[in-house]
């Protein structure tokens, strides 16, 4: 028996996938977010991993996803320096976790497509040959049977289902004066629930879950791609922040240096005693081993961040290090800016009400209590009988073996039809599975309206802490400002005191140490009044980011105001409609 069916080259099947995919995708994005943003999988993920492998020469595997490899590309610069923007924009196209979000998204996409098909018009075709062979007679017999059969199914989603076919056989006889003959038969039924999984809302209820899916991977998705934002210009300050440690160890390390032959000098003259001398050894290496800490914890944030925008650690890639005093300078100058005594941030009901109607994963909690609602229809459902009407239509004849072969031709004749019905009821008295579902679902429900109320507590802790958090650092920020000011000033003035005899050296070295010290809070302020920016606006859901790595920030009092302006103009043309 030989069979043949329908086929395609599996680059075709992947192609009509992936536009299925994203045509799902770029529904669910209109609805949830009112906008679009295409979605692509395995288009440059690794490539820039595989060119610095090349142009770096480092050991490792080369994966080439695009279709020029490395060598076609002009050669990246040793080292490779990244500003806060395009590490971003290497992070989404790079990042292994980001990569991991995208597909998960695009499995969404498949599994709609695939639940769509429920109720798409399915065709199958198949060609059967079979050759026979009969030896019972004195006489063997041989023959040959063709069947090609078109077949169509068809679910409506109010339950009702109808199946249609159209067969053509072939029979021939290899002896016995080679006959043949040719059978059609044309086949159509419908099945029509009537109580038990009958209605739109019922029958349709996996195909509207699955969309529902489809909108949460969305948000879930957008929701990422948001605190991932966050994750990695935070993880990009900590590195610059790392790098501005070594660079006051090493200030301070070389300003121990002079002050310990200074010392040495007065130790020399009778000026200053041995032990404070020695005082100054010790705090000369205390500095050079500070300072070669900060290197070590510089070099392995540096590494843990680039593993993180997905690139191999060994990689030359330096942070651009103009970031962090432009960012300071910014933050400080926005400082004094402001009218101290009228520090007025977001408003925290106002901040609030806005998380609550616009974070993402709220919405989908409370989307999900109306899914555990239906859940609970769908298990009363399943209390009813199962009444189901059916009928079927049949014309013309088969021709299944080459013992038919010398039969007349088959032909399709709606007056010679064969019809049939049937009603099957099933009044299932044994209800116990049904009744366990039943209960679970009114569980589940319970169980989801718990989750939506907590995560909506939740957000509000989130939001209150925020704010708290960004006047906070706003007012460390001004506070270590001040600090680092006083710490130069007692330098100064503590080492002239020294010269004029009336310090000691350990009032220049706990000097210098409080400078250290002052910098590095002055710098870690700068960071954490940053990051509580960002921490708010991604509390809020003020942080968009677009799939190429783009960052756009919002004020939560400019998006209040677009949104007003939008209300307006929405009733305007409302009352002109009117």
């Amino acid at each position: 028996m030989i069979i043949l069916t329908g086929c395609r080259s599996a680059s075709w099947h992947r192609e009509k996938a992936d536009r299925a995919a994203t045509a799902n995708i770029a529904a669910a994005q209109q609805a949830a977010l009112g906008r679009t943003e295409e979605i692509r999988l395995g288009t440059a993920a690794d490539a820039l991993r595989s060119r610095l492998l090349d142009d770096h020469s480092l050991p490792g595997m080369q994966v080439f996803l695009d279709s020029a490899p490395p060598h076609a590309l002009p050669t990246l610069p040793d080292p490779f320096v990244l500003d806060p923007v395009t590490a971003l924009q290497v992070a989404a196209r790079n990042s292994r976790s980001f990569q991991q979000s995208k597909e998960q998204l695009f499995t969404a996409a498949l599994g709609l497509d695939l639940e769509q098909s429920s109720f798409r018009q399915a065709f199958a075709s198949e060609l059967e040959l079979n050759i026979e062979e009969d030896r019972s007679g004195e006489d063997p017999v041989r023959g040959i049977s063709a069947s090609a059969p078109l077949r169509a199914t068809r679910t409506f989603q109010n339950g009702v289902t109808w199946t249609g076919s159209l067969a053509v056989d072939l029979v021939r006889l290899l002896t016995q004066g080679s006959a043949s003959s040719v059978g059609i038969l044309g086949d159509t039924g419908i099945t029509i629930p009537l109580l038990r999984g009958s209605g739109r809302e019922i029958a349709a209820e996996p195909l509207r879950q699955a969309e529902r899916d489809m909108l949460y991977a969305v948000m879930e998705f957008e929701r990422f791609k948001r605190t991932f934002a966050f994750d990695i210009f935070g993880s990009y300050l900590d590195v610059l922040q790392a790098a501005s440690q070594i660079e006051n160890a090493r200030q301070n390390y070389e300003s121990l240096i002079q002050s310990r032959k200074r010392a040495r000098r007065l130790t020399d003259a009778g000026r200053l005693p041995a032990f404070q001398y020695d005082q100054t050894v010790q705090d000369e290496l205390r500095a050079r081993n500070r300072w070669i800490d900060a290197r070590e914890q510089h070099a392995s944030r540096l590494d843990r961040f680039i593993f993180d925008l997905g690139l191999p650690p060994d990689a030359r890639i330096q942070l651009d290090d103009t970031i962090l005093p432009e960012l300071v300078d910014a933050l400080l100058l926005n400082n004094q800016d402001e009218n101290t005594n009228e520090r007025v941030g977001p408003d925290q009901d106002t901040a609030i009400r806005f998380a609550l109607d616009n974070r993402l994963d709220l919405q989908i909690a409370r989307m999900r209590t109306e899914d555990a609602a239906r859940k609970i229809k769908i298990a009363e459902d399943a209390f009813r009988p199962e009444v189901t009407l059916g009928g079927r239509v049949r014309t013309g004849e088969s021709r299944a073996s080459f013992s038919a072969a010398e039969q007349d031709n088959a032909r399709l004749d709606l007056g010679a039809r064969r019809t049939s019905g049937f009603l099957n009821i099933d009044l299932a008295l044994d209800r116990r599975r049904e009744r366990i579902a039943y209960r679970r679902a009114l569980i589940a429900l319970d169980a989801a309206h718990r989750e939506a109320a907590q995560l909506e507590d939740r957000v509000k802790l989130e939001i209150r802490d925020s704010l708290r958090r960004l006047h906070q650092t706003r007012e460390a920020l001004e506070i270590q400002q001040q600090a680092a000011v006083l710490a130069e000033q007692r330098v100064h003035s503590t080492d002239m005191f020294l010269q004029a005899g009336r310090a000691q050296i350990r009032d220049v070295l706990e000097a210098r140490e409080a400078l250290v010290n002052a910098r590095n809070a002055l710098t870690s302020a700068a960071v954490n009044h940053r990051l509580a920016q960002l921490r708010f606006q991604r509390d809020a859901d003020l942080l968009e980011m677009s799939i190429d790595g783009t960052l756009q920030e919002q004020q939560l009092a400019q998006h209040m105001q677009t949104a007003q302006s939008d209300n307006e103009v929405f009733h305007e043309e409302e009352q002109h409609e009117h």
